[in-house]
């Protein structure tokens, strides 16, 4: 049966089409005969509690031009979606979180939303780590330069900090007690002690690579290696690390395992983690990507075990 898929998301003149994960969702959506329709948060709005959506109907390919626009946009309740996959990426800033508010005045009995929109609210991709004690490292969230040094020094002298809205690594430091820039790095990203930003221990399994698991329905579909540079202690794609051919470990299961009720609970169906050894240091939830390069790497298809999932989720409402 086709069905009617909508993708909250960036422009899709800026799609990277070897690289984006909504890209190939929608590509497979459209393989298999469904509708798919592009709008952006702007283009969310509602009238009383009834939420609506301008969205242009498009098709999208891997040639050049690898999208178009079938039509010059419509006004739709939400209702008229079979699926609205909520794919902007992060920042999770106001206009995001509004936009996440007006999903929810969607009628859950006749669309689904993937990922459910209160728990985006709710899983802010640092924070919500600390929910899963036994598999993250000694980790501190604070606003104050003393605790974090005394923190720093618990760890080794050693330790990773990064700001509770950043993404693709912005804004992250390796910082070392013995580093004469210590002071100066810590008030810069606190702020002067006015924003709260987390601190981890150093794990130095990252030389070897940041996992990133791709999760559905709380179980692994699949993952791979971001190698880190030499002059680097990031290995996030777009500063220069390299994707590397993983294994599922038993370490990965048995941390899926601890995130899968509350995962269910939140609504949170399609996620991206990050481990670095044995440690899950973050839950990414806005738009979880990586999905094209685990299949390059392992000859893969994610994207239809993702789409055959919104696909039964759709055919029960539908009951």
């Amino acid at each position: 049966m086709a069905y009617k898929f909508a993708f909250v998301m960036d422009p899709l003149e800026k799609v990277l089409v070897d690289k984006d994960t909504t890209f190939v969702f929608m590509l497979e959506a459209l393989g298999r005969g469904h509708q798919i329709y592009f709008l952006g948060l702007r283009d969310l709005y509602a009238r009383g509690p009834q939420a609506f959506a301008h969205a242009r109907r498009c098709e999208v390919t891997r040639a050049n031009p690898h999208f178009r626009f079938l039509d010059d946009g419509g006004d739709y309740p939400l209702e008229h979606f079979d699926a609205v996959f909520m794919r902007k990426d992060p920042p999770a800033d106001a206009p995001y979180l509004y936009a996440t508010m007006l999903l929810s005045l969607a009628d859950i009995r006749r669309t689904f939303v993937l990922n459910k929109p209160s728990g985006l609210r709710e899983a802010n991709e640092k924070l919500y780590a600390l929910n899963f004690p036994d598999a993250i490292p000694p980790t501190l969230v604070t606003y104050e330069v003393p605790i974090l040094k005394k923190f720093l020094s618990e760890q080794g002298g050693e330790m990773i900090v990064k700001p509770l809205d950043g993404h693709g690594g912005a804004g992250v430091f390796l910082v070392g007690q013995k580093d004469r820039n210590l002071g100066a790095i810590l008030e810069s990203v606190t702020q002067y002690e006015t924003q709260p930003i987390m601190a981890q221990r150093y794990i130095p399994e990252i030389r070897n690579g940041d996992k990133r698991l791709i999760v559905l329905n709380g179980e692994p579909l699949g993952c791979m290696l971001r190698v880190p540079r030499e002059d680097e202690h990031r290995g996030n794609i777009h500063v220069g690390g390299t994707c590397v051919k993983a294994p599922v470990t038993e370490r990965d299961r048995a941390i899926c395992r601890m995130l899968k009720p509350r995962l269910e609970r939140d609504g949170l169906y399609f996620v991206g983690l990050d481990i670095i050894g044995d440690y899950l240091t973050e839950v990414n939830v806005t738009s979880p990507t990586g999905v094209q390069e685990i299949d390059r790497l392992d000859h893969a298809n994610l994207e239809a075990t993702v789409i055959d999932f919104v696909e039964s989720r759709v055919a029960t409402l539908m009951r």
